[in-house]
C-alpha cells in the first residue's frame, strides 16, 4: 500500500509539472500572438478608430519616432524644468530608453540628452525634413551602441498598440472583378425595367448561388507602406476629415501644423495609384473600391529590412528593382489589363520607416552619395516610374569621415550632425564603472573618491580654453583653493547640473541666461578627444587590481599616486590638475565634517530671520515690535550689520550690505508678502525666501563649526580610539561630541565607521580648517 501511495504521489507531481509547463506554454503563445498579430481591418473599421483617436492614427515615421522616445522618457514641463535647474538644462530621465532591458546599455549624460531631446522635437515638427541625421563621435564614444538601442526600442514600440503605424492593405474581390457581380447588377437593372417575373426568379436563383460561393480575394500590402488615408483623393481629404474627426483641438492642429502637411499633400505610390485607377474603370463606384482597402499595422523588422534597414560598410550595394513576375501575372489576370506595374525599389521597404548607415566607410560612402538626390527631392526613378520616399535617414560618422560629403556644398546643407561625444558628466562616468564592475563598486571607496576618479577622466575630454567662465567670474583668482587654474573642475560641476557652494553670491547672481548659454555651447566642441570610454575602463581596471585587494577602502591619496603617474593621462591633463582636484576634494570633505559636527538652534535661527525680514521695512534708528515673534527690535546700522555679516562676511562693505538689504526687501514685498503669504496663505517660514535665507544662515554657521576642535589633541585621539577600551578614559563631553560626529558621518554621508574615523583623521592631520 505504501508503495502504491508513493507511486500515485509521483504521478500527481508529474501531472502538476506538466500542467505548469502547459500553462506557461499557453501564456507564451498568447503573448507572441498578441505581439505578432497584424490582422487587416476594414477601411470602415479604420475610420472608426481614426474618428475616436486621430492623434494616434494620423502619424508618419517622424511623429512615431517622437512618440516612441516619449513613451520611454517621462514627460516633463520643459519651461518649469529649466527654471528649476540652476544651470538651465533639463535633467531628462532616459534610463528606460537607453539602459533598461539592454544587454549593452548606453549611458547618456545631461548634455547629450538635452541635445537629443531637442533633435527629437525638431524631427516631429518637420522642421528638419529632407535631411539625413548623422551621429558624430570619436571611436569609443558609444555611438554604435546608442543607435542600435534606439532602433531596437523603436521596433519593440511598434509591437504594442500605442506604437501602431498603419499601412494600406489591398483585398481585391476576385469574383467581383472577374465579371460575376457586374452580370448580377445588369440582371437587377433589366428586371426592374421590364418587370419580367422570369428574370426576377433567375435573379433570386443567381443571388442564392452568389451567396453560397466562397469569397476569394487577392491580398497584398502596399510595398511603399502608404498610409490608408492617402487612398482618399487629395481634393476630398480635408472635407472628409472635417466630417470624420470630432476632436476640435486636434483638428485645428491637423490643419495648421507643419508636421501634418503630409496628410493633405502626399499621394499614394505608383502601385496603389494604378490599382485605384483600374478599379474605377471596372467598378465605377469609389465606395466599393474603399471596401477593397484594409488598414494594417506596419511591420518594423530590422532582420528583414521592413520598416528598419541597417547597412554596414561591407554590405553590397543594391541597385536592382524588386519585382514579382508571378504576382504581376495574377494582377493582370484579375484586372484583365496590364496597367498596374508591380515594381519598387529596396528604399520602398523603409518608406515611412528608418534607414540607417553604420559608419560612412567603404560601400556606405557610395550609399550616402546615392541618397543625395532622394534626400533633397524625396523622389527618384525606378525604371520609368517615379517613387516617392519619406524616410527617417540616420547614420554614424567619425569626425575624420566627414570629408566624404563636405566637398559637396549642396549635400552638406542636407546633413544634420548630432554630436555623440565621450561622456562629459562625471556622475554618468561613475554609472559606467558600476555597470562594468558591479553596483557594489562604491563600497570599495571612501565616499566621493570614486567620483574624483571619474573627474580625472572627464578632464582629459575638456578644452582648457574657458574664456566664458573667466569672463563671468569677477575675481577668478580667489578660487584657486577650490578649482584648477583652467576651471575644468568648475566646468564639470556645471555640466553635472550643480553650482558649487564655494562660488560667491555675486558670481552666482551673475550666472545669467546668456552666460549659461555660452558655457553650454562650449560643450558642443568637447568630448571629441581625450581618454575614450574603452581606455577609461582599461585604466580603471588596472587601478582596481592594484588597490582593491589591500583590505582597506580606496582613498584619495591612492587615486593621486596612481593617476598622476599614468603615462597616457599626462599628455591629456593640464599640469597640477590632479593636485587641484585633491584640494577640491579636501574642501568638500571639510564641508561634510562641518555638517557632521554641527549643532544648531533651529528656533533661534528662524527667529533671527523673521525679525530681519520685518525690520528691513522700517527706517533706521526706530524701535519696532516684530509681528512674527513679538520681539522688540532696535532698527539701526549695527543691527543690520550683525545679521548681514552672517551672509556676506565680516569684511563686507556698506555698499554690499545695502545692496543685499534692498534685494531682500524687494523680494519680501513683491513676492513673499503679497503673493505667498497674502494670496497663497503661507506662513512666513514656509515661503521660498525664508527657506533660502535659512539655508544660507545655517551654512554660514557651519563654516566655523570645527574651529573649537582644530588644535584639540584629545578630540583627535578619541576619534582614533572610538569603540576601543581606551575610549572610556576620555571625558564625557569629548565622547559625546565624537559619537555625534561619527554617527552623523555614517548616517548622513554613507561612511562606514572605519571610513568615518579615517576621513576625520585625514582632515585633522592635513589641518583642513586652516587650509580653507
Amino acid at each position: 500500500m505504501a508503495s502504491y501511495k508513493s507511486e500515485l504521489k509521483k504521478l500527481i507531481e508529474e501531472l502538476e509539472k506538466k500542467g505548469e509547463r502547459l500553462e506557461a506554454l499557453i501564456s507564451l503563445g498568447n503573448s507572441l500572438k498578441d505581439e505578432e498579430r497584424r490582422l487587416p481591418m476594414s477601411f470602415n473599421g479604420f475610420l472608426n478608430i481614426a474618428s475616436r483617436d486621430p492623434r494616434h492614427v494620423f502619424r508618419n515615421v517622424f511623429q512615431l519616432f517622437y512618440d516612441m522616445v516619449h513613451h520611454y522618457v517621462p514627460s516633463i514641463d520643459k519651461k518649469e524644468a529649466i527654471e528649476r535647474e540652476p544651470i538651465g538644462f533639463v535633467n531628462y530621465d532616459c534610463r528606460n530608453l537607453f539602459e533598461k532591458d539592454c544587454d549593452d546599455p548606453f549611458f547618456a549624460d545631461r548634455l547629450f540628452t538635452n541635445r537629443f531631446m531637442k533633435l527629437v522635437n525638431d524631427i516631429k515638427q518637420a522642421t528638419q525634413n529632407n535631411r539625413i541625421f548623422l551621429f558624430e563621435g570619436p571611436p569609443g564614444s558609444g555611438k554604435s551602441t546608442f543607435l542600435n538601442i534606439l532602433l531596437r526600442k523603436l521596433e519593440e514600440y511598434t509591437l504594442i498598440s500605442e506604437g501602431s503605424l498603419y499601412e494600406t492593405h489591398w483585398r481585391l474581390d476576385i469574383e467581383r472583378l472577374g465579371g460575376f457581380r457586374r452580370f448580377e447588377r445588369e440582371l437587377h437593372k433589366i428586371a426592374s425595367e421590364t418587370g419580367d417575373k422570369e428574370l426576377v426568379e433567375k435573379l433570386i436563383t443567381t443571388q442564392k448561388v452568389a451567396d453560397d460561393l466562397p469569397k476569394r480575394y487577392l491580398e497584398f500590402s502596399c510595398p511603399n507602406h502608404d498610409h490608408p488615408i492617402l487612398q482618399i483623393p487629395k481634393s476630398y481629404r480635408k472635407q472628409f476629415l472635417d466630417e470624420l474627426i470630432i476632436d476640435k483641438k486636434f483638428k485645428e492642429e491637423l490643419y495648421s501644423k507643419k508636421e501634418y502637411e503630409w496628410v493633405f499633400k502626399d499621394i499614394p505610390c505608383s502601385i496603389c495609384n494604378s490599382v485605384y485607377d483600374v478599379l474605377i474603370d471596372i467598378v465605377g463606384e469609389p465606395l466599393e473600391i474603399l471596401n477593397m482597402i484594409n488598414a494594417r499595422k506596419m511591420k518594423f523588422s530590422r532582420q528583414f529590412g521592413e520598416g528598419i534597414s541597417v547597412f554596414n560598410p561591407g554590405d553590397p550595394i543594391i541597385s536592382e528593382a524588386i519585382t514579382s513576375p508571378k504576382f504581376q501575372s495574377m494582377l493582370n489576370d484579375i484586372l484583365k489589363r496590364e496597367d498596374v506595374t508591380y515594381i519598387y525599389s529596396f528604399l520602398a521597404k523603409t518608406n515611412n520607416g528608418v534607414l540607417a548607415l553604420m559608419d560612412i566607410k567603404e560601400n556606405n560612402i557610395q550609399r550616402l552619395m546615392n541618397l543625395h538626390g532622394l534626400i533633397s527631392d524625396g523622389v527618384h526613378k525606378v525604371g520609368y516610374i517615379e517613387e516617392r520616399i519619406k524616410t527617417l535617414f540616420v547614420g554614424l560618422i567619425n569626425p575624420a569621415d566627414k570629408k566624404h560629403y563636405e566637398s559637396e556644398p549642396s549635400f552638406r546643407d542636407r546633413v544634420i550632425t548630432v554630436s555623440v561625444p565621450y561622456v562629459l558628466d562625471y556622475n554618468t562616468e561613475v554609472f559606467i564603472y558600476k555597470n562594468k564592475f558591479g553596483t557594489s563598486l562604491e563600497n570599495k571607496f571612501l565616499p566621493n573618491v570614486l567620483e574624483n576618479v571619474a573627474k580625472i577622466i572627464i578632464a582629459t575630454r575638456l578644452n582648457v580654453d574657458n574664456n566664458s567662465i573667466k569672463n563671468w567670474l569677477k575675481y577668478p583668482s580667489k578660487y584657486s583653493k577650490y578649482t584648477d587654474e583652467d576651471f575644468l573642475i568648475l566646468k564639470m560641476e556645471l555640466y553635472s547640473g550643480t553650482i558649487p557652494d564655494w562660488l560667491s553670491e555675486e558670481d552666482k547672481k551673475n550666472l545669467g541666461k546668456s552666460i549659461k548659454k555660452e558655457i553650454l555651447e562650449t560643450s558642443e566642441h568637447e568630448g571629441k578627444s581625450g581618454i575614450s570610454g574603452r581606455q577609461s575602463l582599461y585604466i580603471f581596471n588596472s587601478f582596481l587590481n592594484k588597490y582593491s585587494k589591500t583590505g582597506r577602502l580606496i582613498r584619495m591619496d591612492n587615486v593621486f599616486s596612481f593617476y598622476s603617474q599614468y603615462p597616457d593621462l599626462k599628455t591629456h591633463l593640464p599640469e597640477n590638475f590632479i593636485k587641484s582636484l585633491v584640494d577640491q576634494y579636501d574642501y568638500d570633505i571639510l564641508q561634510v565634517l562641518r555638517e557632521a559636527i554641527y549643532y544648531f538652534n533651529k528656533k533661534q535661527i528662524e527667529r533671527d530671520i523673521k525679525n530681519y525680514l520685518y525690520s528691513i521695512n522700517f527706517e533706521k534708528n526706530t524701535k519696532v515690535k516684530c509681528i512674527y515673534t513679538n520681539d522688540i527690535i532696535e532698527v539701526n546700522e549695527d543691527y543690520f550689520k550683525n545679521f548681514e555679516a552672517i551672509f556676506l562676511g565680516a569684511t563686507s562693505t556698506i555698499m554690499m550690505r545695502e545692496s543685499f538689504r534692498n534685494e531682500v526687501q524687494t523680494e519680501y514685498v513683491s513676492k513673499t508678502l503679497t503673493i505667498e503669504m497674502q494670496v497663497e496663505n503661507k506662513k512666513i517660514e514656509h515661503t521660498k525666501q525664508f527657506k533660502k535665507l535659512y539655508d544660507k544662515y545655517v551654512n554660514s554657521l557651519k563654516e566655523n563649526a570645527l574651529m573649537p576642535y582644530k588644535d584639540n589633541e584629545n578630540f583627535r585621539m578619541a576619534i582614533r580610539d572610538y569603540e576601543t577600551p581606551a575610549y572610556r578614559t576620555y571625558d564625557e563631553r569629548i565622547k559625546r561630541d565624537v559619537k555625534h560626529f561619527l554617527d552623523n558621518l555614517v548616517r548622513k554621508f554613507k561612511y562606514t565607521l572605519e571610513g568615518a574615523k579615517e576621513i576625520s583623521l585625514y582632515a585633522i592631520d592635513k589641518n583642513l580648517p586652516d587650509k580653507f
